[in-house]
């Protein structure tokens, strides 16, 4: 019965894919990227300021440590909270931290917005609500509970489809998790694998306000077009507010978009203004060099070598920075450039692959070989899931031969005992250099539904520093270590057997995971 639900969705057309437009790019060095502030708004930090983590536990001990000394605010956003002991380590640490605050002031000024799908933070008896409910019953001024609901599951469609499945259609996904002015950027959620085993990516901005503004406000724009949790674990619309699957779908699209873009443009505009004004600070800085160089300049922070640009995906409401980058990215890397792309789930986009397959860059593709796929071992549909992506893979694989590219692009596959594969972004390495000068990082997969049905989030880093080009290029080189080059004869090992009713549903269901 659940299996030919799936099929229910195909009923909607598919969006057009949209091509990003034609830019020219500077000639030399980070400064090519600064074409991405036409979009978003340009964060210009020191270098010094970022650091990349390399491992589950890492990032484990690192949301603890910010939660204890956080004074000001803790906003979260994540997919779902998991439900194990370490998941519940981490509501305690919240729980002490707000209890301080109480006691140091009497009223509180630390405020806790946590952001989370509805239908992956609903599933099960005790799942991400029943984790979070005792926070909000303990301190209702003080913690808010968002709900994302995709308005694309509604009526009929939302009464068939069965838990799990229902998650197809569309999530909250993405994964920024932030303490006072102190943010991590992640594709890992809140979950015990992604504590232990289940290796991603993450990299702290550290001492970064404006940045943990900007994400503190996104967050917020879509809390408030989300179900809010309440504390006999209820939800409800905050008052005034379109439901996002009882009410006119194209309405509540319509206020989101108008919500998100506000924080967009409002920040664009708020950094062109501090550039413009720093640019004359410095000016005049230098021109009063000789007598009252120290005075002038006093103030000023040091000049930036590193820029973030945050890059939304949010194709619901009709918002699709990210593609637009991302392509753009692709179309214009030059000749001998080397682009080391990696997802946990291989599924690109019909766009990005003719990009990959059409453009003159060197392409090194990591992805999950079938063991390390976190469906591997999935009961019922699901697990056929990690063949389904072998059979995606070994079409791209033949595409690849056929047009006698195997030099140029090239698959990888993570392998490691005991592991699962969730690592995803890419590093662009500019001709002639060993090091990159850009990374992405953050939620999507480069697939359809990153493109179409969730909301996503990552950042562009472009730095010309070269202790943190080599601290993300000892980031790349750590995952692709672990991984095999892919070949003819690796479909032809037993594991990579794909089943023919696999072959047959996999091009009818995969736009869904």
């Amino acid at each position: 019965r659940s299996s030919w639900l799936l099929l229910a969705p195909l009923l909607t057309p598919p969006v057009p894919v949209i091509t990003a437009p034609p830019c020219s790019l500077c000639s030399e060095g980070a400064h090519r990227f600064q074409w991405i502030r036409n979009l978003v708004p340009e964060f210009g930090i020191s270098s010094s300021h970022v650091k990349v983590l390399s491992s589950p536990a890492e990032f484990y001990e690192l949301l603890k440590v910010q939660i204890k000394t956080a004074k000001r605010r803790v906003v979260m956003a994540s997919l779902y909270l998991g439900t194990g002991l370490l998941e519940q380590e981490l509501v305690d640490c919240l729980e002490e931290t707000l209890e301080k605050s109480l006691q140091a002031k009497g009223s509180s000024n630390l405020r806790v917005s946590i952001l989370l799908d509805y239908t992956r933070g609903s599933r099960g008896r005790k799942n991400s609500r029943t984790m979070l409910i005792p926070l909000l019953q303990r301190f209702p001024e003080q913690v808010r509970v968002s709900l994302f609901h995709t308005p694309n599951l509604r009526g009929l469609l939302r009464l068939l489809i069965p838990e799990r499945f229902n998650e197809t259609i569309g999530l909250q996904h993405i994964k920024v998790y932030l303490f006072d002015d102190n943010v991590i950027l992640s594709g890992a959620n809140l979950s015990d694998l992604y504590f232990t085993n289940r290796q991603d990516r993450y990299v702290l901005l550290q001492d970064s306000p404006e940045i943990a503004d900007f994400f503190t406000e996104l967050v917020d724009a879509i809390g408030d077009v989300s179900l809010q949790l309440q504390r006999d674990d209820t939800v409800q619309m905050m008052e005034g507010m379109v439901h996002p699957y009882q009410g006119d779908k194209m309405a509540y699209c319509e206020i989101a978009n108008r919500r998100v873009m506000e924080v967009i443009n409002s920040a664009r505009t708020r950094q062109e203004l501090l550039h413009t004004k720093t640019f004359h600070s410095s000016q005049q800085g230098t021109s009063l060099l000789s007598h009252k160089g120290s005075q002038a300049s006093g103030g000023l922070k040091p000049e930036p070598d590193t820029w973030i640009y945050p890059l939304i995906q949010m194709k619901p409401f009709g918002i699709q920075i990210d593609e637009m980058v991302t392509e753009t990215l692709l179309t214009e890397a030059e000749r001998d450039a080397r682009i080391y792309l990696t997802t946990g789930y291989f599924n690109l986009t019909q766009a990005y692959m003719d990009l990959i397959l059409g453009t003159r860059a060197e392409y090194r593709i990591l992805l999950a070989s079938p063991e390390v796929n976190g469906f591997f071992g999935a009961k019922g549909v699901a697990g056929a899931i990690p063949a389904a992506y072998v059979y995606i893979e070994r079409q791209f694989y033949s595409e690849v031969c056929y047009l006698h590219q195997q030099e140029r692009v090239q698959l990888q596959e993570y392998s490691r005992a005991g592991w699962t594969f969730h690592a995803k972004g890419l590093w662009l390495y500019l001709a002639g250099s060993d090091l990159p000068c850009l990374t992405l990082i953050g939620s999507p997969n480069f697939g359809y539904r990153s493109v179409h049905r969730d909301l996503e989030a990552q950042v562009a880093i472009v730095t010309e520093n070269k202790a943190l080009q080599q601290q993300l290029h000892q980031e790349q080189e750590q995952l692709y270590l672990c991984s095999g080059v892919v070949s003819s004869s690796t479909f032809e090992q037993p594991n990579r057997y794909v089943k023919l009713w696999v072959k047959l549903v996999t091009p009818l269901i995969k736009n869904f995971f």
